[in-house]
């Protein structure tokens, strides 16, 4: 006769915990897959702005190297002409065009440059964008994702900036009250009357406007000043979703 003691008894689930353990599991992932979502988009935002404002402003420094001070940029501009591979003139290229082709494009490292409606479009190879102003070249977007989706994203929060679309300017020639911060620097956040207290940044940032001494300021714009501030990381408490 064989001894009991040899036997091994396993004792199974039954099928109400099993789902009552499947519950739990979707319960805790519902509750923390979303967060790590946001974590990793939040880290996608950042290390998109801080590669973007390093390569920018090594692309204007170098370009410096070559044309000289970049407080006389807009001048030199005037009769430059961008020419065919056989040396002749391309007539018909808008001034900003011409611009961007001598002073930032050949020290860029970019997929494809698009020139449409007086509106210059630079797509990177991380999927991140570069879009200036339809009237100048100081006023600069840098989106973090494709342009349509980060507009809808940005609209379904209230928002024009802050979450995937960063404002920035370039003001090598231009010392007045409202950007003597950024004044022959490179290009730099957006930061109308240059404020720096954190706290006002907050405000104009979480705000739709900010009341500045003499202006009211759409106020998402400050929102790339305030990241620059906390050392290009998002503060813990920023209101909108990425």
């Amino acid at each position: 006769m064989q001894n009991k003691s040899n036997y091994n008894f396993f004792k199974a689930f039954t099928l109400a915990e099993v789902l009552i353990t499947l519950a739990v599991i979707g319960i805790v992932a519902a509750l923390t897959i979303p967060n790590l979502i946001q974590s990793y988009k939040k880290k996608v935002v950042e290390t998109r702005l801080v590669r973007f404002y390093s390569m920018i402003n090594q692309a204007i420094q170098m370009a410096e190297i070559d044309y000289g001070d970049k407080k006389n940029w807009y001048q030199d501009i005037n009769g430059y002409e961008i020419t065919d591979d056989e040396g002749n003139p391309i007539p018909g290229i808008p001034e900003k065009e011409k611009w961007f082709r001598k002073y930032l494009a050949p020290y860029l490292k970019y997929d494809k440059i698009e020139f449409k409606n007086n509106i210059i479009t630079v797509f990177f190879n991380d999927g991140s964008i570069m879009r200036s102003g339809s009237a100048t070249t100081r006023d600069w977007h840098f989106f973090t994702m494709d342009v349509d989706k980060c507009i809808k994203l940005q609209n379904n929060q209230g928002k024009l900036y802050g979450a995937c679309q960063f404002v920035f300017n370039f003001v090598p020639d231009r010392k007045d009250k409202y950007f003597s911060c950024i004044y022959n620097k490179g290009m730099e956040p957006s930061n109308y009357q240059c404020i720096t207290d954190e706290e006002q940044l907050k405000e104009g940032c979480y705000n739709n406007t900010l009341l500045t001494d003499d202006n009211t300021v759409e106020g998402s714009v400050y929102c790339t000043a305030l990241i620059q501030k906390n050392n290009w990381k998002i503060p813990d408490d920023y209101p909108l979703k990425f």
